[in-house]
């Protein structure tokens, strides 16, 4: 029942909102494309529109962002053509637009690598946030240094609580990460150390039970979140002077600083990648090695790597 002053939902929006409860109900989060859902029903109920929906009024509507990046109308329809498919099942009159229609949701921003220096003078820089005497300091240098210790996703670290993380075993316990799946990350005795310091520095700042169980915390006790981590890194990359820079750094290069120099440390170490890329795939969460073998044609030292081995095994092959 309607509660008083709640607005009559549309046919379109509640034929979404049964098409979301569905697929929430197999497992599926769709927290972003649910809003955008919610949008194109509205468009929808807007202009009274009847009948089956068509490629004409998906991709018009996807493109209905004219200062967007191209990626997000593809996305846009992307997100679109989920729910006309699921509509096309019982009623065939539904036209499900093309794949491509509008190009590819997704390109790859070209990774910044850091260097070990980069990255000490972040976590050096990261100790003067202000309040300095106060914890954002040691939850950001914190923070930090296990995204590039790790290669987690920076959501992933923010989405820890006090009791994915065990520091007696050194090891932490990442829920649902991005492929859905529950994984446990193993950490370095270094990394441990440095997480257990600030669990401590933290408890006796905010004692268990105030606001928030998340391990990493703000000033004001409650979860650190992404916004406040992007306004912070980028205020820490104008002061290094690296806002000039391209590629530009970003928080995620860390995850893909620690990728790379993993398969490089293999590829110099003459180690087999081809039968221990599935370990890497794993712990960094991937959903399919493909994802970690991009590496190879996105950085450039990976790249030369890869062209001296080629060329090796070109002579080998012509010697025979």
């Amino acid at each position: 029942m309607r509660q008083p002053g709640q607005r009559a939902m549309g046919r379109w929006e509640a034929q979404v909102a049964q098409y979301l409860a569905d697929r929430r109900a197999l497992g599926f989060r769709l927290r972003t494309a649910g809003d955008e859902l919610g949008l194109f029903a509205r468009y929808l109920d807007s202009r009274c529109h009847r009948g089956p929906l068509t490629t004409e009024v998906a991709i018009h509507w996807a493109r209905l962002a004219p200062r967007a990046r191209p990626e997000y109308g593809a996305w846009r329809l992307n997100v679109v053509r989920g729910f006309i498919k699921y509509l096309a099942a019982t009623d065939a009159r539904h036209e499900v637009p093309p794949v491509l229609a509008l190009g590819r949701t997704y390109r790859r921003a070209q990774p910044h690598i850091y260097s070990s220096q980069e990255l000490t003078c972040l976590l050096d820089a990261a100790t003067m946030v202000k309040p300095v005497d106060a914890l954002p300091p040691r939850t950001y240098r914190v923070l930090f240094g296990l995204l590039a210790a790790t290669g987690l996703r920076c959501g992933e670290a923010l989405g820890l609580h006090r009791d994915h993380v065990d520091l007696g075993l050194g090891r932490l316990t990442i829920a649902r990460g991005k492929p859905g799946r529950d994984r446990i990350v193993p950490l370095h005795p270094t990394v441990t150390r440095e997480l257990a310091t600030y669990a401590d520095l933290r408890d006796r700042a905010f004692p268990r039970g105030r606001k928030s169980e998340a391990f990493f915390l703000s000033r004001r006790a409650t979860a650190l979140r992404y916004p406040s981590v992007n306004i912070t890194f980028r205020q820490l990359r104008r002061q290094l002077g690296w806002h000039t820079r391209r590629p530009l750094p970003r928080v995620h290069d860390m995850r893909h600083t620690f990728a790379v120099r993993t398969l490089v440390r293999w590829c110099e170490a003459g180690e087999d990648v081809d039968k221990r890329i599935l370990a890497l795939t794993t712990y960094l969460g991937h959903v399919k090695p493909t994802s970690t073998y991009w590496y190879f044609s996105a950085v450039p030292e990976l790249m030369a790597i890869t062209g001296r081995r080629f060329e090796a095994f070109a002579r080998q092959d012509v010697s025979r």
